[in-house]
């Protein structure tokens, strides 16, 4: 198993691709898609299928990324007062 910030090595940014979107190894493969084909209830393995070229790291990599951005995420509630 790779260590986290190996993963992370998978996940680029490129100004040219989705606007700058996270994409897996350079690929026209946003992580925000990988991500939500998870979401959906896919499974890494159909996600393989319908994506030859990619790799379970690849998918282990979108989760890692996921996890880094949402944990330095801080909700600060709005407050509104009413008169």
């Amino acid at each position: 198993m790779m260590d986290e910030e190996r993963l992370l090595e998978r996940i680029t940014v490129n100004p040219e691709i989705f606007g700058g979107k996270p994409i897996i190894r350079g690929r026209r493969l946003a992580v925000e898609h990988v991500l939500g084909m998870l979401a959906a209830g896919d499974t890494p393995e159909t996600i393989l299928e319908g994506y030859p070229w990619l790799e379970a790291a690849d998918v282990q990599a979108c989760l890692v990324y996921a996890r880094r951005v949402v944990g330095s995420e801080r909700y600060e509630p709005l407050l509104v007062e009413s008169a």
